[in-house]
């Protein structure tokens, strides 16, 4: 199972709101997302994502894709 980790990185870096991420991804990224996308974003998991806001995030956040997902086994699961 993947479980999305972008509110703890936020975290980490001291940004708290999704409008202080929007400036951060405008600025370091030059990428811009709607209020209720970044919305969308910081209070759920994602089911798909686009290749180009997965790269903004991480050089907004100055992080790689392995910070912004963990992959955990569930109980019971099985690879296949």
């Amino acid at each position: 199972m993947l479980i999305w980790m972008l509110r703890q990185v936020m975290a980490a870096r001291g940004i708290w709101s999704g409008a202080a991420l929007g400036r951060l991804l405008k600025e370091k990224a030059g990428y811009e997302l709607s209020a209720p996308s970044l919305s969308a974003l910081i209070t759920g998991q994602p089911k798909q994502m686009k290749a180009e806001t997965l790269d903004a995030l991480c050089k907004a956040l100055d992080c790689t894709p392995n910070d912004l997902w963990c992959f955990t086994v569930e109980d019971g699961a099985t690879a296949g």
